[in-house]
């Protein structure tokens, strides 16, 4: 029988890992999902994600498609990977899909959260695994206003790494949302967008930050957005306080019920 197309949403802290894509010498999440799934099915197991974490970035939604043997149905895959995954991977959800579906390809949008911390408990160790602690206070109307300017579409060269991208690449992208929303003892900076580049989410909250705390100007953003290279963009935010938060799909993409 064909291979079962199945969705696995992710969630993984990314504090022990290399990052997502899997590396001969290091400790991926990639990694460690085909080491389970070769072990369930019997066989060398590919899995493809949705994006790239880095090392350090953590997920709660990453999309990550496998396609398995007929007789692993969505919820039988998801009970037995959650049984022998590490416990800094969990499988929330499982879905099947439809024979074309591309965990990246497919992909509509993807959207990020990263924590800042601006109290003085942004430094305990239950917090500081995942977010960014500032030590000095931050202009709320500068953050707003600074995620404001990146939303629609714009070109991100200045916030990617040089040549991390192939060189006919455009570094266009386009952002659906992008605000900064407070919470207990900090900020989260929540974007969505059709893509991201590589580093981008950190070195839009590192300039965003530098401007908030008036080490920049107002507008630096909004003027970074017409620069060919990142020279002058602050440098990114650590990698801890950043997540994969949901990745979208159409819905012609999940195949009916059984």
């Amino acid at each position: 029988m064909d291979p079962r197309p199945i969705l696995l949403v992710t969630q993984y802290d990314g504090g022990r890992f290399a990052g997502w894509q899997r590396q001969p010498a290091a400790r991926t999440v990639q990694g460690e999902m085909e080491a389970v799934l070769t072990r369930l099915c019997g066989t060398p197991m590919t899995a493809v994600g949705a994006g790239r974490t880095d090392a350090g970035v953590h997920a709660h939604g990453q999309g990550v498609g496998v396609r398995v043997p007929a007789k692993w149905t969505p919820p039988a895959l998801r009970r037995a990977m959650n049984a022998l995954l590490p416990d800094d991977i969990w499988v929330a959800a499982a879905h099947q899909m439809t024979a074309d579906f591309h965990p990246r390809r497919s992909a509509t949008a993807r959207r990020y959260g990263y924590r800042v911390g601006t109290d003085d408990s942004a430094n305990s160790p239950f917090r500081r695994r995942y977010e960014w602690a500032v030590r000095h206070p931050l202009d709320a109307s500068a953050l707003h206003g600074e995620a404001d300017a990146v939303i629609g579409e714009h070109v991100f060269r200045a916030f990617a790494v040089a040549h991390t991208a192939p060189a006919h690449d455009h570094h266009r992208c386009v952002i659906h949302h992008a605000a900064w929303v407070p919470r207990d003892g900090g900020w989260v900076f929540d974007v969505q967008a059709n893509r991201f580049l590589h580093h981008m989410v950190r070195f839009l909250v590192g300039t965003m930050i530098d401007v908030a705390q008036g080490r920049r100007p107002r507008g630096t953003t909004a003027r970074l957005l017409t620069a060919t290279e990142n020279a002058e963009t602050s440098a990114p935010a650590p990698a801890r306080g950043l997540s994969l938060r949901a990745v979208s799909y159409p819905a012609t993409c999940y195949a009916p019920s059984e």
